[in-house]
């Protein structure tokens, strides 16, 4: 009888403890939740390969069905409205050129040497036949600005401990996602990865950041992959080569006839 009546208690005293343990952790977690700050990490992840101004190399492998491509760029950047990618190799695309300025968009083709200006309602179209928009390319959306987000996940994701942010557009952004979920480490908030659904909520690409690097001093992912969801095998990698930051750059770098040369 005694028996039964201990057994009982220590069930009951079992009861009491995971439930306070329950409790305490989802408490934890919460005050965590409401420790971040959603939009500095947005803001990180908008700038993580700029800075006042920018000079790099880069890689661009395309790979679709039916043939693969790759290109060797020259990229520079300042302020947020600001830049210029060249393509150096191969010969035979050497000089094709995209400058953006403000919200204005350029491509240069030096085999007709015609300056083409993209409207834009063709900002969401392919650069250069790979799965990256001319959008993804001059970057003229900004994430906390476009968006309303929260944090909707923290806690281990494919054994990483991440953050996760799904971002909805706001009415009046020009955007052309219905949504888009931001995942970062939990530690120093570089992206992991950045997945787009379309206006129907449906899954469009996966754009993923790996091979984390120090480079000129700053902590980046080296290569960024995007996937499409309706393209099975197909994917553009870019690959950076090497950057630098903060370097001097005048705002006339940024001009037709620098995009010309």
């Amino acid at each position: 009888m005694k028996y039964y009546k201990y057994t009982y208690i220590q069930k009951s005293m079992f009861k009491i403890c995971f439930v306070s343990i329950f409790i305490f952790v989802i408490f934890s977690n919460y005050v965590n939740a409401s420790n971040l700050d959603p939009e500095k990490i947005l803001d990180g992840v908008d700038d993580l390969y700029r800075s006042n101004a920018s000079h790099g190399i880069i890689t661009l492998s395309v790979t679709t069905v039916n043939w693969q491509r790759t290109l060797t760029l020259e990229q520079w950047s300042k302020d947020e409205d600001k830049s210029l990618f060249k393509i150096l190799k191969p010969k035979k695309e050497k000089g094709l050129a995209t400058l953006r300025v403000d919200k204005n968009v350029w491509n240069y083709m030096p085999k007709v040497k015609r300056v083409v200006k993209i409207p834009s309602s063709m900002m969401s179209s392919s650069w250069m036949g790979s799965h990256f928009t001319n959008d993804d390319l001059v970057k003229q959306s900004r994430m906390a600005e476009d968006y309303t987000f929260s944090i909707t996940f923290e806690g281990m994701q494919d054994d990483e401990e991440v953050v996760e942010i799904t971002c909805i557009p706001n009415k009046e952004a020009a955007v052309v996602w219905g949504k888009v979920e931001v995942v970062v480490y939990a530690d120093d908030y570089i992206p992991l990865r950045m997945i787009y659904y379309d206006e129907d909520l449906l899954l469009s690409r996966t754009l993923e950041f790996t091979n984390i690097q120090k480079m000129d001093g700053k902590m980046i992912p080296t290569l960024m992959s995007m996937i499409p969801a309706d393209e099975s095998g197909e994917s553009t990698t870019v690959k950076w080569e090497e950057i630098q930051f903060d370097v001097a750059i005048d705002d006339e770098f940024f001009s037709l006839r620098k995009l010309q040369q």
